[in-house]
Parts: C-alpha cells; sequence; structure tokens
C-alpha cells in the first residue's frame, strides 16, 4: 500500500513541479531524461527476470497473452478508456494549463498518453499485483522515481491537469492491489518468482519504448501476467515430474 500511496504523490508531485518549472526544461533535457528512465526500467526488468524458475512457462505465457491481446485489440481499449477519463479531467482544467502553441487535438493526444501511461502502464500494473501477493514495494517505489520526472516532462506541455492523473491512477492501483491480496493465498513460492520474471519481460519492453527504441504492445502483453502463475502452477505439477 506504501508502494501506491508514493508513486501516486509522485505523479501529482511531479505535475505541479512541472507546471512551475517548464520555462527552465529544455527538449533536450526531457530527452536525454526519458533515455535515462528507459535504460532504468530495462534494469529493474532484468532483475525480476532473474527470479525465474520454469522458463518454458513464463515465455509461454508472454507469447500466448500477448497473442490474446492484440487479438482483443486490448492496447485500443486501454487506450479508449484514456479518453473517457480525459473528459471530466479536461472539464476540470481544459486546456489552460498546457503549453500555448499546442492545438486542442494535440493536447488531448498527449493527456490521454499520460493517463494511460501512470494508469495502465504495464510497470504500474505490475507493481501492485506484485506488492498485492508479496508484501514488497520495490517496483512501485522504484517507479515512483521515474513517474516524478515523466509527469514533470508530460507537464511543460499540459500543465496541472498532469497532477489530476493522480486521482483515477490511485483509484486503478487500489483495486489491482486488492485483488492480488485475494489471489496470494493461492499461490507458491515457484509461481510467483514466475510471476515476477513474465513481469521483467515487461518492464523490459517499456524500457525500450520509453527509449523510443522499439514500439513494444506493452498493453497488448498485459495478459500474459494473468496467463503466467497458473502456466508455472501446471508446468510444476504435470511437465516438470516427467523430465
Amino acid at each position: 500500500m506504501v508502494g501506491i500511496v508514493v508513486n501516486v504523490l509522485a505523479v501529482a508531485l511531479g505535475g505541479v513541479l512541472g507546471t512551475l518549472f517548464k520555462k527552465r526544461m529544455s527538449t533536450e533535457f526531457t530527452t536525454m531524461l526519458n533515455l535515462v528512465f528507459g535504460v532504468c526500467a530495462m534494469g529493474m526488468g532484468i532483475s525480476s527476470v532473474v527470479m525465474m524458475v520454469n522458463m518454458p512457462a513464463v515465455i509461454l505465457a508472454v507469447v500466448v497473452g500477448t497473442g490474446l491481446g492484440l487479438s482483443c485489440k486490448l492496447g485500443r481499449l486501454i487506450s479508449r478508456g484514456g479518453e473517457l477519463m480525459e473528459r471530466p479531467i479536461g472539464k476540470l482544467l481544459g486546456n489552460s494549463g498546457g503549453s500555448s502553441g499546442m492545438s486542442r487535438e494535440e493536447f488531448l493526444s498527449l493527456l490521454v498518453t499520460a493517463i494511460v501511461l501512470f494508469c495502465s502502464s504495464g510497470t504500474g500494473i505490475y507493481g501492485c499485483l506484485d506488492a498485492g501477493m508479496t508484501g514488497s514495494s520495490t517496483i512501485l517505489l522504484s517507479k515512483s522515481v521515474l513517474d516524478l520526472f515523466t509527469a514533470m516532462v508530460f507537464a511543460c506541455s499540459l500543465g496541472a491537469v498532469v497532477a489530476v492523473v493522480a486521482v483515477p491512477q490511485f483509484i486503478i492501483f487500489l483495486l489491482l492491489f486488492l485483488a492480488a491480496k485475494a489471489i496470494y493465498p493461492l499461490t507458491t513460492p515457484d509461481m510467483i518468482a514466475d510471476f515476477k520474471a513474465c513481469g521483467g519481460f515487461l518492464l523490459i519492453a517499456t524500457g525500450f519504448r520509453i527509449a523510443k527504441i522499439r514500439e513494444f504492445p506493452i498493453a497488448d502483453m498485459l495478459p500474459a501476467m494473468v496467463l503466467v502463475m497458473p502456466l508455472s502452477a501446471l508446468w510444476t505439477q504435470f511437465i516438470t515430474p516427467l523430465l
């Protein structure tokens, strides 16, 4: 729970600071920061992947889960959810806090991107589930550092509206956290380790995307997080004894 609160406060604070100091942050500065964010996300992912116990089960979960996400166009659905959340936020603060050089369409597009990034990113969802099942807030606390500066970058263009995104973010993260706590009694240490490894793959893909090296379909990869523990349990129970 601590990780969720810190992450939400980081986004809110970043939105405020970015609005106050946007004139002092150059394009080159924000671009270089994004590269560093990407490397940090990859490092977080690698540290999780090495915990993997049943590699075939994890790989299968990532591949099949991504296939399901792409088939259901999950990424598009999440983007539409971001658009729906944008409407009340836009009415609350409008475009007054954004950059004067942006059109309304550009403003809305960037705001939807911020909502999706902070409220439904692979890192955030994985971090909430991990915190709920293991009690560890490491992922969310690490993400909070990145989100603080990412929110500042967004606020340079969008203004104080970025800080308000923390409200739906808190609601979504809290629901995920509570759901994970309910699931935890049904898991085993191996299942948890494979779950973390699967999340690690999403974190690495997120790092590539943040650094703009490759546009991985992060939102479409999220079903893998649902599949990995059942597949890990099946692999341990039925396949491993045969090997």
